[in-house]
């Protein structure tokens, strides 16, 4: 991955979609926010105890960095729910009282509407078509994943939007590596069907499960990139539930912009 470093703010890109202009994208530290501890520093959920007040200002300081545009949240529950903007029929993202719209991944054709998901762990997927021009943003934990959220995501790309798989450009975020993924009570919680992800003991390769959900989907290997940061390694750089045992989150962006030049 790439490291990045705008208005003193460090995040981190994906090789393959930072080669396009009318996107913008960005994987965010942990790190230069506003936040206090224990929720330090750029934390930008709402529903971990943080104060609101900073927790708006790390989503502007995110906002910033992608251009100043609008950043769009769901509320995350490791469902399979996908939430669709389309400027063909835009639905109401924000329901009564402001409250976001219940979904696990968001995709978007119209501009300036940067989907973001909120991550600590778990694996945002960042996806783009570039003849479509759709771009789409999925939170993948466990739960999603032996679901297949991926897969459901992508049928929601061709079938609505009538994307070609083949065309897709995805990334993998840092996430919860097969070195830290541990599962004890695996027997009750995962598939057997999945039970070839894991190794000797109880760690299961989540990355690996991405990456086939993608290319069982039509998604072709060298149009995927794979970050292989885990984030329990490096708390240093990420949020992590299993390192750490705190529920922060961090931002994982991606928008479509008019083509003006890459951020």
């Amino acid at each position: 991955m790439i490291l990045k470093e705008k208005n003193g703010i460090l995040f981190f890109q994906f090789p393959n979609l930072a080669e396009f202009s009318d996107i913008r994208h960005g994987i965010f530290t942990k790190n230069c926010g506003h936040s206090k501890n224990p929720y330090q520093s750029l934390n930008v959920s709402l529903s971990v105890g943080d104060n609101d007040s900073d927790v708006k200002e790390n989503r502007q300081i995110v906002s910033k960095c992608m251009g100043g545009n609008e950043l769009v949240f769901a509320n995350q529950v490791h469902e399979t729910n996908v939430l669709i903007l389309s400027k063909n029929n835009v639905p109401l993202i924000e329901k009564a009282f402001g409250k976001p719209a219940v979904g696990d991944a968001m995709v978007a054709d119209i501009q300036e509407k940067f989907l973001t998901v909120q991550v600590a762990d778990c694996q945002a997927v960042l996806m783009y078509d570039p003849l479509r021009r759709v771009v789409a943003n999925v939170h993948c934990g466990w739960r999603g994943s032996i679901n297949n959220i991926i897969g459901k995501t992508i049928k929601i790309i061709t079938d609505i939007f009538g994307c070609n798989a083949s065309h897709i450009i995805a990334g993998i975020s840092p996430s919860l590596g097969p070195c830290c993924a541990e599962f004890i009570n695996y027997k009750t919680e995962i598939p057997d069907r999945l039970w070839k992800y894991k190794d000797r003991s109880d760690h299961f390769d989540f990355w690996s499960l991405s990456l086939d959900q993608l290319c069982n989907a039509g998604v072709l290997i060298e149009n995927i990139c794979l970050s292989q940061i885990c984030t329990k390694c490096n708390t240093n750089l990420f949020f992590s539930f299993r390192g750490q045992g705190t529920t922060e989150r961090t931002a994982a962006v991606i928008g479509l912009v008019y083509a003006s030049g890459k951020s």
